[in-house]
């Protein structure tokens, strides 16, 4: 095994884990193990565990970007002290004067990329669980927390005429069925991140000059998230997309309540 996978085995173990516990509750109360409706509510109930864990970090990031837009005032009588001077010690001077102002209002500038850090890790483990799937079927063995049976069935399974291991650049069954419903979703993924970055801009450029390095970085992210996105999904199984897209949506939600009600500094 290389480090990486070392890094990720318990991911895909914690992963798979909380996949099969749902697949077996979801079972329990009637649904038939082995369709794809059951894994896919799995997937979305794995969705909903880790957003769940995960709303204390991301009121510690709403709470981030507000102090950040409080400091910026502070931040650019800083710049404009410093303006014209690229000397070393005068770059330096800056810096180190920018992290005393960052420490000074709890907050720095990558507090905003926080939940999506957090959850990477997750995200790629049940990208290579799914993604395995086939090939763990072919050997006849589990992956992660899922038995070889499981496999089978998860392999064998899909909604909408499309097995939940494919995806739309390397295909799998019904190529239409994949494609139709592949597209589908990174439109909504993608249109929940446009509109979830276009709600966090709003509150971040409110009454804020256009040149503030924050504007900035927010328009970028604007447009540059929802296409990083919408190029991934074609590399993604139909039950990556499915746990990308329902996660987007709750992000979205979040941020749709966090609009409407402030929270305090």
């Amino acid at each position: 095994m290389d480090f990486f996978t070392v890094v990720m085995e318990p991911f895909r173990w914690l992963v798979s884990s909380i996949m099969v516990a749902f697949h077996d509750w979801l079972g329990a109360t009637g649904m038939a193990p082995g369709t794809g409706w059951t894994w896919t509510l799995s997937i979305i109930g794995l969705v909903l565990v880790i957003r769940a864990a995960l709303i204390p970090v991301f009121l510690a990031q709403v709470r981030a970007q507000r102090r950040m837009r409080l400091l910026q005032p502070d931040l650019k009588e800083l710049q404009d002290r410093y303006k014209g001077r690229t000397d070393q010690a005068s770059r330096q001077a800056m810096a180190q004067d920018q992290m005393a102002l960052y420490r000074k209002h709890g907050t720095n500038p990558f507090s905003a990329c926080l939940p999506l850090l957090i959850q990477t890790p997750f995200f790629l483990a049940l990208f290579q669980v799914l993604s395995g799937i086939s090939n763990a079927a072919g050997k006849g063995e589990g992956i992660g927390a899922m038995s070889r049976e499981q496999v089978l069935e998860f392999e064998s399974s899909s909604i909408f005429g499309a097995p939940l291991s494919a995806s739309l650049l390397h295909g799998g069954g019904d190529f239409t069925a994949v494609a139709v419903l592949a597209v589908a979703m990174i439109l909504v993924m993608t249109a929940c991140q446009f509109l979830t970055q276009k709600l966090v801009a709003s509150q971040t450029m409110a009454g804020q000059d256009a040149d503030n390095p924050l504007i900035r970085q927010q328009k970028i992210l604007l447009y540059v998230l929802p296409v990083i996105f919408g190029v991934g999904g074609i590399f993604f199984p139909i039950g990556v997309l499915v746990y990308w897209t329902v996660s987007n949506l709750w992000t979205l939600g979040q941020q749709f309540l966090v609009a409407r009600r402030p929270m305090p500094v």
